[in-house]
């Protein structure tokens, strides 16, 4: 890894890429225009509120709210007032959250999960820690010296942990459902059934029939809940599993469309693109097998 003199960024000399970044801000400019990012972005709001746009959801960030994305995820913050935090960038390529899936376990709670606002509050105890693993990095990053990747690679580890330990915590208090009714039941049961049958059933009538409850009603509790629509839900949980297989196996896309229910290559390619807002192919490209070895 070599190093941006200009800012504090660490980059890939095969592919020039972003690999590492830390750096802080202290005004509205930075994320006020749709994001696409071809790297994992963790922003820290210290100081702040607004209104947050990701993927088809809007939601309210305050301060000490961390916000989590995904390569290609779309997001745009819309600060009330003047915002401060804390920016970390990192590619697939320095840390693949699938690859340590089992030590951090982010993925699916911190990262790509569909069913919650991608953010986490932090709290004083916690803030101490994150703090104190910032300063570190960003002694580290400064130190052009051996092993540099592996420390900066370790500190990042656990500070993945720790949110993704917080926000499991925190994940029943963003769903309040009225005990005395049936949606919790359906909701849970929704969720089991996208997870069993993503690859075979595609839309919205599939889920109403084995949860048998009509589509409207259904179409209405998981807006309600979910602040998306069920044919959003599904897609997304399709579209999480073919970037899975795009960055960490050399499947063909044919093959990867097929295993996940699509006999028609090009459809999967244009439903894909229209969903992560590029090509299988150039995602494959930009921060996937090809790019790193896995």
């Amino acid at each position: 890894m070599t190093q941006n003199k200009e800012a504090p960024t660490l980059i890939n000399p095969q592919t020039g890429d972003l690999a590492f970044q830390l750096s802080y801000f202290d005004d509205n400019h930075h994320f006020d225009h749709l994001q696409r990012l071809n790297y994992y972005s963790l922003i820290w709001i210290k100081e702040g509120n607004g209104k947050l746009k990701a993927d088809f959801s809007e939601y309210t960030f305050e301060k000490n709210n961390l916000l989590a994305f995904s390569p290609y995820q779309p997001f745009m913050l819309t600060p009330k007032v003047q915002i401060k935090g804390v920016l970390i960038n990192f590619h697939p390529d320095f840390f693949c959250i699938h690859k340590h899936q089992t030590e951090v376990a982010c993925n699916g709670v911190l990262f790509n999960n569909i069913y919650n606002p991608p953010m986490v509050n932090v709290d004083e105890a916690a803030t101490k820690t994150l703090d104190m693993l910032l300063l570190q990095m960003q002694t580290e990053m400064k130190n052009s010296e051996m092993a540099q990747y592996e420390l900066l690679f370790s500190y990042l580890k656990i500070f993945l942990i720790i949110l993704s330990r917080l926000k499991a915590e925190q994940l029943p208090k963003h769903l309040k459902i009225n005990e005395n009714n049936k949606e919790p039941f359906i909701l849970q049961n929704l969720k089991s059934y996208i997870e069993t049958h993503y690859k075979t059933k595609h839309s919205a009538s599939d889920y109403a029939d084995l949860l048998n409850i009509t589509p409207k009603a259904l179409a209405k509790i998981t807006k309600t809940h979910f602040n998306k629509t069920l044919t959003d839900l599904i897609s997304e949980r399709i579209v999480i599993e073919a970037k899975r297989e795009l960055y960490l196996t050399n499947k063909s896309v044919k093959e990867i469309a097929y295993g996940l229910g699509y006999d028609d290559e090009y459809y999967f390619s244009r439903f894909f693109k229209n969903n992560a807002d590029v090509s299988p192919q150039i995602y494959r490209e930009t921060v996937g097998f090809n790019r790193a070895a896995v």
